[in-house]
């Protein structure tokens, strides 16, 4: 129960959170690039929890994407600057839940368009409780307007030359064509 949360011991500096376990929360995914709807699911994810990672997960072996790893996580962060300091960004390549344990974290934050996107996400929580039975996977829906943006979107109109329109934050548009056209 979420009332439990709030007698563990404080891992907290800030005093209104003296007494309780600080909730930790990560959001994985490709970033590839960031988009709209991404932030909008960090957003409200810092709302929710103490502490937010949006994190970069990608294969070392494997060369894909339109963006190097290295150039999403320029983008995640000129994208998240915006959202305070309890947002994080960060890259990594191996288990999820290797990470998560590395934090501190319990709960991991999935966003969802549709159905489909639903099933996804639900599929992958039941994993997650494989690696490690206390993670909690929170899944969003997303906000009515984005749920039409996603990275493959995003992708297509770069690719084709389109304007990006409200599909990526205005805090990294410029930055993303900059590293698009390198």
């Amino acid at each position: 129960p979420l009332h439990a949360l709030r007698t563990h011991e404080n891992n907290s500096p800030h005093s209104e959170n003296r007494g309780r376990r600080m909730r930790r929360a990560v959001i994985t995914g490709s970033f590839d690039p960031v988009t709209s709807g991404h932030l909008d699911l960090i957003r409200r994810a810092a709302d929710i929890f103490d502490e937010v990672y949006a994190v970069i997960v990608f294969n070392a072996e494997k060369k894909s994407g339109m963006f190097s790893p290295e150039d999403r996580l320029k983008l995640l962060e000129c994208a998240i600057s915006e959202l305070g300091e309890n947002v994080h960004a960060d890259m990594f390549s191996g288990l999820t839940s290797d990470y998560i344990h590395s934090v501190g974290a319990k709960f991991i934050v999935r966003g969802a368009r549709n159905a489909t996107d639903y099933d996804y996400e639900h599929n992958l929580s039941l994993i997650m409780k494989r690696f490690d039975s206390e993670f909690e996977t929170i899944i969003l829906p997303s906000s009515p307007s984005l749920s039409a943006v996603s990275s493959t979107y995003v992708r297509e109109l770069l690719k084709y030359g389109c304007d990006l329109g409200d599909a990526v934050p205005d805090s990294c548009r410029e930055l993303m064509l900059e590293l698009y056209h390198k």
